[in-house]
């Protein structure tokens, strides 16, 4: 059976959009809003930049979703004192979750077995974007709200 988030996240894939537009579009969504200007942004660090050569863009947008509640956005705003810790939590976890599967976090170490992205990256995507929100709720934040900065 298929839950609501991977209902979804199918969806926006079929739509044509990528892992890190997608972690943002659904918090977005959990908030509310929308945001083509951001989501578009999002784009860049999608399929590990450049052409799969860099970090997994579910790694990178997962550290923008983080963000999204957590950084500063405006003058008058601070950066939450836990985004740093944070940040270290979904970083240590994907790295220990997927580099023993793939040999690495880099979209090519991900995909060197010829697997194509929609194939494999949409568990990827449900796995880290559910893991957001764990980070999230374990510093006081809650994911259906705005930022708390």
């Amino acid at each position: 059976m298929i839950d609501d988030t991977t209902f979804t996240l199918m969806e926006l894939s079929q739509k044509g959009y990528f892992c890190s537009q997608i972690l943002l579009i659904l918090a977005l969504r959990n908030q509310g809003k929308e945001n083509p200007d951001l989501v578009r942004a999002l784009y860049g660090i999608s399929k590990g930049t450049a052409g799969q050569l860099g970090t997994c863009g579910t790694l990178t947008g997962a550290a923008c979703l983080l963000s999204l509640y957590a950084g500063k956005g405006s003058d008058d705003e601070q950066e939450s004192e836990l985004l740093p810790g944070m940040l270290e939590e979904l970083w240590e976890w994907f790295e220990h979750t997927y580099t023993p599967l793939y040999g690495g976090i880099t979209c090519a170490a991900i995909l060197a077995d010829g697997t194509q992205p929609r194939e494999r990256c949409g568990a990827i995507v449900a796995n880290v974007y559910n893991k957001c929100l764990e980070i999230l709720v374990a510093n006081g934040f809650d994911p259906s709200e705005g930022p708390t900065v």
